[in-house]
Order: structure tokens, then C-alpha cells, then sequence
């Protein structure tokens, strides 16, 4: 049978040729047609580090190999596939258990001694290469160069040396981009909020870094990681490296930066590079002090509970992002205030006794409706009825299949007591024997066929009950807490739409997106309130509504006010 294969190259630097793909890929398919497979496709990821598998190549060969589209990887080597230790072993697992071979023009046919010593010694090249790669940016930042990247305001010089080698990292003031460097840190100074600023700049058309749209955060960034325009020391001539260092988290394959002490910063003067006189960037830095928030304990400042009922639930109608707080208790969406108008154009707020007192009367005098409750009942019913035939279906099978893999055994039995070498029956008894005792399990742990379970007729009465005592807890600083988690429980999110009123003045339609898994369990719930059991009826329908809702296809409630 011939072997469906399928290709996989990688470069890792912008700086390495493209053409690195189409060399690769030419080399593996010679490979594959000496030795009679069929190449069925090919994967690739152009200018992407083998440190992390969070590449979109590898991440669909990968799933392709699940599905079992072909049979066997072809690459150049190894360290193509991946240079951590961790998951090259991973990837090698996943390959495996899907039936796929891994051969390399430079190890050829790969196994689990491959794994261990190539993966040790890839690991190993990427701590040299990294700590390599460290003391050159050290010597390149201590001769005034650019590190690795570039500030808005500079341009990175490319030029021939004396010795013919091309020389990197030279840096000079882009005049265009410096006289709006210089406009920020006059119009902050002058007392104009980041926000303001970065409106200014995206109405003008005047592209941000990396020819993107301004935001606030471009521009204030973090005083204490130097990052943002208005803290980059650059502007006043001091090149300072080495701030932070980058730690991959192995549970998402991403990096996360880590400040390193001030004692461990490399600062290099470049006056040449100055665009911003001290005065200015010193009257910029005493305004920053007096705008700052002590947070004195940070991790408890991130992890604080949502300050508001309703805070991270609301999204804009036009643009999707969210809405944050734009004044004392009024909201108003993010993208508007912190990019501008010209990102979105929704400017109408809402207060916050506003936007949760029509919220809370949706959720306690128009979600349950009667006609709705009707409707949902009679599709409860219909797929209860519909899941208990094809459980009743399942086990039928099972048990089926249960009463011949026990036939199956007395047979070989059989075949044993009239002479049969058990040497012959043994794999195909041991066989037997594990689905037997997984089939048991499986029959065990699964539960009974049930009755039809029916809803109880006062559920919506049950929520009118439910809702207004969880709103009334919301006074009681003892019940305060819980009252708050339950009712944003109920919501997955509420979306704002600016609207005309007859006054042509603008208005907000809100659209709330119920979570009718919540809803419905909760409606559910309303004897225990009363210090009452639930019968075993109303525990089998609050546990199935989770499932019914989640995996049948239940559209969100959703109700507009």
C-alpha cells in the first residue's frame, strides 16, 4: 500500500530567506519519491520560532493528523518540527497515537531515542542561542545601537561598512514623526488627557506605531516598565535596555515579560537621539506623579470583584468593544473615548442607575413571559422525549454487544477443551476479556431509562419569586454579594445602540443576552428559598436544562428595551 504523505517546513527569521520554504520542500518530496510515497499536502510556517508549537502550520497538521488524512511527516530535521524538548515529545505522542511515522532527510525514521537525545540537544541549542543572542543586543545597546526594534520618531539605518559587511542598528530622528512625538508631550504637559490627544491624532488620519490607530495606552503606557510615548527615555537622549525579561508560560506557549531590577539595566546616552528638552519631559513627568494611583497591593487591585453590577457585561452596538466608566456613575463606550470617533462614534453614556434599574426590570417583569415559558416546555418535552429513545437505543446496543463478546468466550472455551493449543486462543481471550469488563463498566456508571420528566406550571410564577428576592438582596449588605454573582450569572452580555428619540437626541437600546441555562435552573430553585427539598422531579429537569440548552442548539433569550 503506498504511504500518503505530507511535507512540513519552517524558517525562523524574517531575516532568513523565504526561499528556505521552497528548498525544504523540494529536498522532501526527492525523499518521498525515492521511496515510493504519495505526497497528499504540506504545511509551513515562514518566519516563526521552533520554541513554541503555537504556529498555525503545525497547529493543522496536527489536526489533520487526528483525522487521519495521511500517514507519515516528511521533514528536513527535527528541530524543524519544534526545538523544545517538551513538545517535540508531545508532538511525537500526538503522531504517534493518530498512526502517523515521522522521517527526516537528516535523522531519517524518528523513535522515542530520537526524541530524547535530539529534543535535549535542541533544548540546549536554544539556551546557548539565547543567552548568544543577549550579549550581542548588550554590546550593540552599549554602542548606542538599537537592541532589537524601533521607537516611533527613528529610523533604522541599513549601510555598507568599510569592510563591505552591512552595519545594523543605527538609529536617526525621523523629522515627520518627531514633530508629533514632541506635539503629544506639549499637549500633555499643557493638562490634554491621553484620550484626547489619541482622538486628535487618529481624526487627522496620522498613523500611530506600526501604522496602526493611537490609543490612550500608546501614548500613557506604564511609567514603571517604560512603556508608552510619554516614557520612553529615548526622546531625551537615554537608551535604557534591559527592563524586563520574557518567560514563556509552558501552559499557553505564549511569553510573559517580567520587570528585572534597575540595578540590571544597561543605559547608554545617545544625545544625538534627544528630541524632547528636559524642561518639557520634566514637566511631563511631574504631572504623571500627580495623576498616579498607589495601589498597595497590586494582586488584590487585579483581582478585585467588578465594581458595578453590571460592569464588563455591557458591549457597544456599534463597534463591539465594551463600556467603561467615563465619569462618576455614567458609562459610555471605550473604543469612542480612548481612540476617538473615528474608530467608533457611539458618544452617548448612560448612567449607571439607569442602565441597571431597565435591566433589572427586564429580568423581573419581561423574561418570563407566558407564551415564551408555553413554547420552551413544549421543546423541553419534545427533546427529553427524543434523548430517552436514543439512550434506551445506546444501551440496547451494549447489551447486545455484551451478550456475543460472552458467546465469543465460551466458544474459545469450547475450542480449548477439545484440544485446541491455547497459544493460538490466548490474544483473542485477553481481547474478549477487556471489552467485557469495559462494556460492564460502561453499562454500570450509565443511568436507568427515566420517565418523561414535565416542568412544574407555576415556572414563571417561580421566577417572579426568585428574581425580586435576589433584587431585594442586592439592599442587604449581608446578601449583597451573593445577589450581585447570581443575577450577572443570568446575563451573557447587554449590548448598547445608540438610537434618536423624538427630541433628536440620542438614546441607548439596550438588547440584554440572557444565559437561559441560568435563567431556567434558577426558576427552578425556588423551594429551597423556602427551606424546602427539591423532589427528585425538579432535580432531574435543573440538571438536564444545562445540557439540553448547551448542547441541543437553545438560542440565548434575548429581550430589547
Amino acid at each position: 500500500m503506498t504511504l500518503r504523505a505530507v511535507i512540513y517546513a519552517r524558517y525562523s527569521s524574517d531575516l532568513q530567506s523565504a526561499s528556505s520554504i521552497e528548498d525544504q520542500f523540494r529536498l522532501c518530496r526527492e525523499r518521498a519519491t525515492r521511496a515510493g510515497w504519495q505526497i497528499v499536502g504540506s504545511y509551513e510556517d515562514a518566519a516563526t520560532s521552533g520554541a513554541s508549537l503555537m504556529r498555525p502550520g503545525i497547529q493543522r497538521l496536527q489536526q489533520d493528523a487526528r483525522e487521519r488524512r495521511f500517514d507519515i511527516v516528511i521533514s528536513e530535521a527535527l528541530d524543524r518540527l519544534s526545538r523544545n524538548q517538551a513538545d517535540i515529545a508531545a508532538l511525537y505522542q500526538n503522531l504517534t497515537f493518530a498512526g502517523t511515522a515521522i522521517e527526516t532527510l537528516a535523522e531519517g525514521r524518528i523513535d522515542e531515542m530520537h526524541i530524547g537525545l535530539k529534543g535535549t540537544m535542541n533544548a540546549l541549542f536554544l539556551k546557548d542561542l539565547a543567552a548568544k543572542t543577549r550579549r550581542g543586543l548588550r554590546g550593540r545597546v552599549e554602542a548606542g545601537k538599537s537592541g532589537g526594534g524601533n521607537a516611533y520618531g527613528y529610523t533604522v539605518l541599513r549601510h555598507m561598512g568599510e569592510d563591505g559587511e552591512i552595519r545594523r542598528g543605527d538609529r536617526q530622528i525621523n523629522e515627520d514623526e518627531a514633530a508629533i512625538v514632541r506635539r503629544i508631550f506639549t499637549a500633555y504637559a499643557d493638562g490634554m488627557s491621553p484620550n484626547r490627544i489619541a482622538d486628535q491624532l487618529n481624526r487627522e488620519g496620522i498613523p500611530g506605531p506600526r501604522a496602526g490607530k493611537w490609543d490612550k495606552s500608546t501614548i500613557h503606557g506604564n511609567p514603571k516598565r517604560g512603556t508608552g510615548v510619554l516614557n520612553n527615555e529615548i526622546y531625551v537622549g537615554r537608551l535604557v535596555w534591559n527592563r524586563q525579561s520574557f518567560v514563556k508560560d509552558p501552559a499557553t506557549g505564549k511569553r510573559q515579560a517580567r520587570p528585572n531590577p534597575e540595578s540590571e539595566w544597561i543605559v547608554t546616552e545617545v544625545p544625538e537621539l534627544r528630541i524632547i528638552d528636559q524642561a518639557l519631559w520634566d514637566r511631563v513627568k511631574t504631572r504623571q506623579e500627580g495623576r498616579k494611583i498607589e495601589q498597595t497591593d497590586r494582586e488584590a487591585w487585579e483581582r478585585r470583584k467588578p465594581r458595578f453590577l453590571l460592569t464588563g457585561l455591557v458591549k457597544c452596538g456599534c463597534c463591539g468593544g465594551g463600556f467603561s466608566t467615563i465619569g462618576k456613575d455614567r458609562f459610555g463606550c471605550s473604543n469612542s473615548r480612548n481612540k476617538g470617533t473615528s474608530v467608533c462614534t457611539n458618544r452617548t453614556g448612560i448612567t449607571r442607575q439607569e442602565l441597571e434599574g431597565r435591566i433589572l426590570t427586564i429580568l423581573s417583569e419581561r423574561l418570563m413571559d407566558p407564551e415564551l415559558v408555553k413554547v420552551f416546555v413544549a421543546e423541553y418535552i419534545a427533546e427529553r422525549n427524543r434523548l430517552a429513545a436514543s439512550h434506551v437505543d445506546d444501551r440496547a446496543v451494549k447489551q447486545k454487544e455484551l451478550a456475543k463478546v460472552i458467546k465469543d468466550q465460551d466458544i474459545l472455551v469450547n475450542a480449548l477443551l477439545v484440544g485446541t493449543p491455547p497459544e493460538r486462543i490466548k490474544a483473542k481471550m485477553e481481547q474478549l476479556e477487556t471489552r467485557q469488563k469495559q462494556l460492564e463498566r460502561e453499562l454500570a456508571t450509565a443511568p436507568a431509562p427515566a420517565a418523561l420528566t414535565r416542568i412544574h406550571p407555576r415556572m414563571a410564577d417561580n421566577w417572579q419569586e426568585r428574581i425580586r428576592a435576589l433584587i431585594a438582596g442586592l439592599t442587604e449588605p449581608d446578601r449583597e454579594g451573593e445577589a450581585r454573582e447570581a443575577i450577572r450569572g443570568l446575563i451573557e452580555k447587554i449590548v448598547a445602540t445608540p438610537v434618536p428619540t423624538k427630541g433628536r437626541r440620542m438614546s441607548l437600546e439596550l438588547t440584554l443576552h440572557g444565559d437561559l441555562a441560568g435563567i431556567l435552573s434558577l426558576s427552578l430553585n425556588v423551594d429551597q428559598l423556602a427551606g424546602q427539598q427539591k423532589t427528585s422531579c425538579e432535580q432531574e429537569v435543573e440538571e438536564s436544562v444545562g445540557f439540553l440548552v448547551a448542547g441541543v442548539g437553545f438560542e440565548p433569550t434575548t429581550f430589547r428595551l
